[in-house]
């Protein structure tokens, strides 16, 4: 006859159900200690919107060095905001920005915007102006992924989105005629209406 497996008594339930609780806990909290959540959601709005403002310019530019101008400027103001908005943020969570998880989340962040940097100072010299909206999405959204290691999982969808419209900047290179407009309204996509979406979507789950 097969021996009846002893049933756990009701105390013994609870004590299990506790420290699975408590392991869940645990987990939650040294993944949150891991990742910095300093992300301004409104600033991401704001500089998507800086995006957005700067196109109409671009595309109205008479001239290849107009159309560098504008959004050399518009990528300036966004900077500093994002920048600005993130150290706010960082300030009202008591969160460091050069230390622990802020500091991971920065030296990702940097090889590709670093990159972008020199391809662009190449592109500006000798290459067709053309092929930068693409690279500078490419470089961003890289960018953006690698520091989203260290992030909130929203960060990482935002960059994956802006490589994917960067690689759709480059194609219309190659096969569109009039590749410098599709290439404004890929820069609309990636830095405007990116950065809109996910920055609503971080405020609202970030208070901010």
């Amino acid at each position: 006859m097969t021996p009846r497996t002893p049933s756990r008594l009701p105390g013994e339930l609870s004590l299990n159900r506790r420290a699975l609780d408590d392991l869940g806990f645990i987990r939650r909290t040294m993944e949150s200690a891991g990742a910095h959540t300093a992300i301004p959601g409104w600033g991401g709005v704001l500089m998507g919107a800086t995006a957005c403002a700067a196109a109409p310019f671009a595309i109205a530019a008479e001239s290849g060095a107009a159309w560098f101008g504008v959004w050399m400027v518009a990528a300036a103001v966004g900077a500093s905001i994002g920048g600005l908005e993130m150290w706010r943020k960082a300030r009202d969570e008591g969160v460091s920005l050069v230390a622990g998880p802020g500091s991971r989340f920065a030296k990702a962040l940097a090889p590709g915007l670093i990159a972008g940097l020199l391809l662009t100072l190449a592109l500006r010299a000798v290459g067709p102006l053309d092929l930068l909206p693409g690279m500078w999405l490419l470089c961003y959204g890289t960018a953006v992924i690698g520091a989203g290691a260290h992030s909130i999982c929203a960060v990482r969808s935002m960059g994956l989105a802006i490589m994917l419209v960067g690689s759709v900047a480059l194609l219309g290179t190659v096969f569109l005629r009039d590749s410098r407009l599709f290439g404004d309204l890929c820069m609309v996509a990636g830095f405007g209406v990116m950065h809109v979406v996910f920055g609503f979507r971080v405020a609202r789950e970030r208070r901010g």
